[in-house]
């Protein structure tokens, strides 16, 4: 049945089967399968047929009859609109519960993969305000709900917040965000009045014109604070007035900076960052280790959590100070240098040169001296040149980006034949795909998946494997 015919159809009494992919659930109806956002196992409502793909429907909730048995009420006003915590409305052992089989299914039907057990994901001490950065874009027209454009009253007017889904153009306006601790709720909301007040233009993205684009900010455990603004334009002394007060407004910011982009996308990794007051860095400590962390660095959003993934990388890699060991895609050397202190030694290897530049600091700060540091790209640099350089690798760590390792990674650690792999994922489907590859000459000895982002349906994963016995 084509779209114009489902479209807007009315499904009664539906129930809501099984959590799925991207924070939806899933529903069935006439034996099509029909995602459902803002759902909970469980539920009985009726939905209305909002979108139609090759091989499934779209639903929303409009009427709910019954509530499945780990529904909550959703704790932020903003929950729905700007698609950044799709599980609120689920009870966080719930969540752990769903995430625990994302891992499991992706295994069993993706990679078909043989395991012994996956337990349950490890969930986080902090459950709001656990992340460490956030980033906001400047609107000059917030996005509209159906209330507000149904209301006479309501006046259409900027916005400082989060990005529609699929939406470059349009910006949910956030008075409070629950993510990260609430003096970020002050700066952001601080930022937004200031420009009201002083009559600053916010950017359009179609025409490309007004002065304030983005937002970012960073915050450490100890209380410090790291403030970016991007302009549009260079306008000196409107920046500078700008900066002054939110200084002044703020001593917990100890890093502040300020960025001109003229280009089309949001992207700071290109452009030049300037620090206007204070130092160009956070400082933030993992057990024992310090860190340094720029505005162009990648650093776990949720340190708390990242401390207990890499603690689960090193308990799986099993270290007894005599191995030689390869971390893959090591960003800014964060698991390299908690490897460090049990390895006999360490290299790293990344692509961007900035992340090797940091890791190389973090390692002298940190008086680690069996540390090295290689940037390229991993299917280039993981080679047999490399392994007669560093040495053939003991143990192997990969942390690779969402879509995987490389199929030229995966082959050249399978001529390795490295006794222990340990690979962290951030994306168990494409995990079980690479293991699904290796499969012939590793067995998947522990599994242990990581919640980092409570209230989303991401999650880590960790999987040690060791070499067959082969006959």
């Amino acid at each position: 049945m084509k779209l114009r015919k489902l479209y807007g159809k009315l499904l009664e009494n539906i129930t809501i089967e099984v959590a799925g992919a991207e924070g939806n659930c899933i529903a069935r109806w006439e034996g099509k399968v029909v995602f459902v956002k803002n759902a909970v196992p469980g539920d009985v409502c009726d939905l209305r047929i909002i979108g139609k793909k090759k091989k499934f429907l779209l639903g929303e909730i409009v009427t709910l009859h019954k509530s499945g048995k780990d529904r909550v009420d959703p704790f932020c006003d903003f929950f729905g609109s700007c698609g950044g915590c799709k599980w609120q409305q689920m009870q966080y052992p719930a969540q752990l519960e769903f995430k625990t089989q994302q891992v499991r299914d992706a295994f069993d039907r993706i990679g078909k993969l043989e395991y012994d057990t996956v337990p349950g994901a490890l969930g986080s001490e902090l459950t709001q305000f656990y992340r460490n950065k956030m980033e906001y874009t400047f609107s000059h027209s917030r996005w509209l709900t159906r209330e507000q454009l149904n209301s006479e009253e309501f006046i259409e007017e900027p916005g400082l917040g989060f990005h529609v889904p699929q939406r470059f153009d349009k910006i949910v306006h956030i008075e409070k965000c629950w993510l990260q601790e609430d003096t970020a709720n002050k700066i952001r909301n601080w930022c937004f009045e200031y420009a009201l007040t002083n009559k600053l233009s916010f950017y359009n993205a179609r025409s490309q014109e007004g002065l304030l684009r983005n937002l970012m900010l960073r915050n450490n455990r100890k209380g410090d604070w790291m403030v970016l603004l991007t302009f549009k334009y260079n306008e000196e002394k409107v920046i500078r007035d700008m900066l002054d007060s939110l200084s002044k407004q703020f001593p917990m910011i100890t890093s502040l900076l300020f960025s001109i982009n003229e280009k089309v996308n949001d992207s700071i990794y290109d452009l030049d960052i300037k620090c206007y007051q204070g130092e160009a860095f956070l400082t933030e400590h993992l057990e024992e280790l310090q860190f340094k962390i720029r505005p162009k660095s990648f650093f776990q959003t949720n340190p708390t959590q990242a401390e207990v993934l890499y603690r689960t990388a090193l308990d799986f890699a099993g270290l007894t100070g005599e191995e030689n060991v390869y971390d893959l895609y090591c960003g800014t050397g964060t698991i390299s240098l908690f490897l460090a202190r049990n390895a006999k030694s360490v290299v790293g290897i990344e692509s961007v040169p900035q992340a090797i530049e940091d890791a190389n600091e973090n390692a002298r700060a940190n008086g680690i001296n069996n540390c090295r540091f290689v940037v390229g790209d991993m299917k280039d640099e993981l080679n047999d040149e490399f392994t007669t350089t560093y040495g053939k690798p003991d143990v192997v760590v990969t942390d690779p980006p969402r879509a995987g390792m490389h199929k030229d990674v995966v082959e050249q650690l399978l001529k390795l034949k490295p006794p222990k792999l340990v690979y962290v994922s951030c994306n168990p489907a494409t995990q079980a795909r690479d293991l699904d590859l290796m499969r012939d000459v590793y067995q998947i000895d522990q599994v242990q998946p990581v919640d980092m982002f409570p209230h989303t349906h991401h999650v880590e994963n960790v999987v040690l494997l060791s070499l067959k016995q082969l006959p």
